[in-house]
């Protein structure tokens, strides 16, 4: 049977290139809202932390009418962290429309979901976006991606019958032409129709459909979310749920409730056949990666390998003296609970347990990955502290070896070289350089241990004007070393309140972090150091009162502002002998051994 009523198709680009922009406008298109309904900008960013950030963190479903048939939509993210959501639900679907922003053209995270999916075979369309900023280069675009197509292997079919569209996403207007304006998007919708083939698969024949994405409900428990490749589910249906890792365990089930997108919302069905996105509730202890297959017929599907992580940190127990203030869920057996929960829905997550009952190593795909993780855990009421970022050494041929990534930098002309040469100085070797206007690209192959901290450096460099992206490239030999950080920290002498007069005097020492009136206590970084080593200062000092006036010396005291640091920025940061205590209202950054007496007697026996 083919679905000529169906068609799946996800929306894969780069950070930033305009696919949830893209989605909203196919939405209103398709008449999912009312004329007179008012709509957010980005409605598919339904996350808080998407809304603030302005980027996609998980893969979400939607659906368009287009005449008589339905379009089943993905929406995608774009940062490399979060690639092991594109992998997982590019399964779901039999095409892909590729965006490339109309002036920066092919990305390192467009050749990684190009790359994924060609690995799939999937039919990709090529959708040129923004193609009203001024500094569109609509002449050269296609024939970057014709030679990313090659450089990936594409078919010659591929090469030859790929279509190319050009869109702005926030007019809503597509064309076939790269300088003919269009009105609206249907020229997007007919080349779906005519390009991406439409679900095909025997309605007869026995169910069988691979979850490919978890969801979680506190009054249904997890959800499973997947594509039917056969056959025909309905609510109530006995199913057996299996691996195809591991076959001999499959158990028996029950569909207990059926749902299917339409526009933004998920509606009761009694059944669904082949190529429908069902989320399917009832069946305790689904995962990704397992097949819903009929009883009398069990025959497993693979699952995509998800890229392992590369980069890891410790989470802990909160111990400093101010532990237990701010957050509600402050034990090891709540926090633990909370990352066992968390591996349900990112399978590109590792969570290992240590010798003390009070830490966890998290693994993921890169610091934002982890960081995305952190800043959820707050907003939820968890206090933990955690560690400086490490990357995941592996053993090859009794070699060392480490994560490499492919660095892309986009950059004004008179900032090349500062951030040449401070790449240089982190083991970056430069792959390709050319200039693009008033602007240079440069691409670099780097350990991902020295992008760690370098991102506040760049923007600096680069008077915040620069770009940079990165995706993981391969394992390489150790580089060697690359030092960590090359400032110090400024540390409080005691437990108490930052006071003016204090900090006064230890703005002298470096930049702050702490304004007036913020507790502090004993071990706790209160601002960084231009040199190279720690200084301990003592922000609670008041001044001594006389009773002698001298001419001026009562006047005002005046404070550098404070530098005020995001969750991104204290990762950045730490030093390995550092924490982040982490608190729903705030972040401290501490040396893991708070006592400065013993901590001087520390570095008196390491010298």
């Amino acid at each position: 049977m083919i679905r000529e009523d169906l068609r799946n198709v996800a929306i894969i680009a780069h950070v930033d290139h305009g696919k949830t922009t893209l989605v909203d406008e196919m939405l209103k298109q398709g008449g999912v809202f009312r004329e007179n309904q008012a709509v957010a900008e980005r409605v598919m960013d339904s996350n808080d932390l998407e809304r603030e950030r302005g980027i996609t963190i998980l893969a979400k479903n939607t659906s368009v009418r287009y005449g008589d048939t339905k379009i089943n939509i993905i929406d995608t993210p774009g940062h490399a962290d979060f690639g092991g959501e594109v992998e997982r639900v590019l399964s779901m679907v039999d095409g892909a429309i590729l965006l490339v922003d109309a002036a920066e053209g092919p990305m390192p995270q467009t050749r990684f979901v190009l790359s994924k999916a060609l690995e799939m075979g999937l039919k990709i369309i090529v959708v040129v976006n923004k193609i009203d900023r001024p500094d569109a280069r609509l002449d050269e675009i296609a024939d970057e991606v014709l030679e990313l197509l090659m450089d990936l292997d594409a078919s010659e079919e591929q090469l030859e019958n790929t279509p190319f569209l050009y869109c702005s996403g926030r007019a809503g207007t597509a064309s076939y032409a790269p300088h003919e304006a269009g009105t609206d998007l249907k020229p997007l919708f007919d080349t779906i129709m005519s390009y991406i083939d439409p679900p095909e698969g025997d309605e007869t024949a026995p169910l069988q459909m691979l979850i490919s994405s978890i969801d979680y409900n506190e009054y249904v428990g997890r959800i499973g979310i997947g594509r039917i490749s056969r056959g025909t589910i309905h609510v109530g249906q006995q199913v057996l749920l299996g691996n195809y890792h591991d076959p001999e365990n499959a158990r028996k089930n029950k569909i207990v409730s059926l749902l299917q997108i339409q526009g933004l919302q998920r509606v009761p069905a009694e059944t669904a056949t082949v190529g429908d996105i069902v989320w399917i509730s009832g069946i305790e202890n689904i995962s990704i990666g397992d097949t819903v297959c009929a009883p009398d017929c069990f025959e497993p599907l693979p699952f995509t390998k998800i890229s392992e992580p590369t980069v890891e940190m410790t989470f802990r127990v909160n111990d400093s003296p101010f532990a237990g203030q701010d957050g509600k869920f402050v034990t090891s057996r709540q926090l633990r609970d909370r990352l066992m929960r968390e591996l349900l829905r990112d399978v590109s997550l590792r969570v290992t347990e240590t010798d003390s009952t009070d830490a966890f190593q998290v693994a993921g795909r890169g610091e934002m990955h982890l960081s995305i993780l952190i800043e959820n855990m707050r907003r939820e009421g968890y206090e933990l502290g955690v560690s400086t970022p490490r990357v995941l050494y592996r053993e090859i041929d009794g070699k060392r070896y480490e994560p490499v990534e492919e660095l892309s930098i986009d950059v004004p002309e008179d900032c090349v070289g500062s951030v040449m040469e401070k790449l240089g100085a982190r083991k970056a070797e430069l792959q390709d350089m050319h200039p693009q206007g008033t602007r240079t690209r440069l691409t670099f192959l780097i350990p991902s241990r020295g992008l760690f901290g370098y991102k506040s450096e760049f923007l600096t460099d680069t008077k915040g004007e620069g770009i940079m992206s990165s995706v993981f490239h391969e394992y390489q030999p150790y580089k060697g070393d690359i030092p960590r950080r090359n400032t110090g920290s400024l540390i409080s002498f005691e437990t108490g309140e930052a006071v003016t007069y204090g900090l006064y005097n230890a703005q002298e020492r470096g930049a702050l972090f702490i304004g007036a009136g913020v507790p502090v206590y004993e071990g706790m970084v209160v601002g960084a150091s231009p040199k190279a080593e720690d200084l301990v200062v003592n922000v609670c000092k008041r001044k001594h009162l006389t009773n002698t006036r001298a001419s001026g010396s009562d006047d005002a005291l005046r404070l550098v502002p404070p530098r005020n640091l995001s969750l991104e920025d204290c990762l950045e940061f730490l030093a390995d002998d550092e924490l982040l205590e982490v608190t729903p209202k705030t972040l401290r950054i501490r040396k893991q051994i708070l006592s400065n007496q013993q901590r001087a007697k520390m570095r008196g026996k390491i010298r």
